[in-house]
């Protein structure tokens, strides 16, 4: 039979994987409302207590998951550029791998494709961070990160893509090309299709990298 102090033990490791899984389903909770709202009224509209109402829940519970609102965005635009939250980064997933292996014209055409699916996700907060930027130091910062990031990306997409480590200059070249600022001029203002963007970008890959 068992005793008072295992079957309280039990309970624990049974409440244990619930509350973390509580925990989970309420951080994706404010991270769905959270990307909702910076896209509808951007950041200066967008509060912490509007984020806690969107999700249903406290205002503390969203701030017990990010310590601010920089980090909640940051959190947001993390997601939008894998297309998932596992803690994963983009250079260490397959299908950024993959760019390495098969003929040019299938790794082109995979590049192609992960730059349009990025773009695509996180094409809205490129237009809100871009927009708040210049009059808000936490935006700035995001934004110089995000910038950052992206070119660490394309820096090890091209080396996998020609095979050796490309130049500043080919780095800076696709870097500028595949970027939210050229996606959003063709896709939003321009009224390109997101599958005319991604020919676009493929047959743009062939013609600029080098033949290796």
């Amino acid at each position: 039979m068992p005793t008072k102090s295992s079957a309280a033990e039990t309970t624990r490791r049974y409440e244990s994987p619930m509350r973390a899984r509580r925990a989970q389903e309420t951080r994706a909770a404010v991270m769905a409302a959270a990307a909702e709202l910076f896209t509808i009224n951007g950041w200066a509209g967008t509060g912490m207590r509007d984020v806690a109402k969107a999700a249903g829940v406290a205002t503390e519970t969203v701030y017990s998951h990010f310590s601010s609102k920089r980090m909640l965005l940051q959190a947001v635009i993390d997601v939008a550029v894998v297309g998932d939250d596992e803690q994963v980064a983009v250079a260490q997933r397959a299908e950024f791998a993959a760019l390495g292996h098969g003929s040019r014209h299938e790794r082109i055409a995979g590049a192609a494709a992960l730059i349009r699916g990025a773009n695509e996700r996180t094409a809205a907060y490129a237009g809100v961070i871009r927009e708040a930027a210049p009059g808000d130091e936490q935006i700035a910062e995001v934004l110089a990160a995000t910038r950052a990031r992206q070119r660490q990306d394309v820096e090890a997409g091209l080396a996998l893509l020609i095979g050796r480590a490309p130049t500043t200059e080919e780095t800076d070249e696709v870097w500028a090309l595949m970027s939210p600022e050229v996606y959003l001029l063709l896709v939003d203002t321009a009224g390109w299709t997101p599958d005319a963007y991604e020919a676009w970008m493929a047959t743009l890959l062939e013609r600029t990298l080098p033949i290796t």
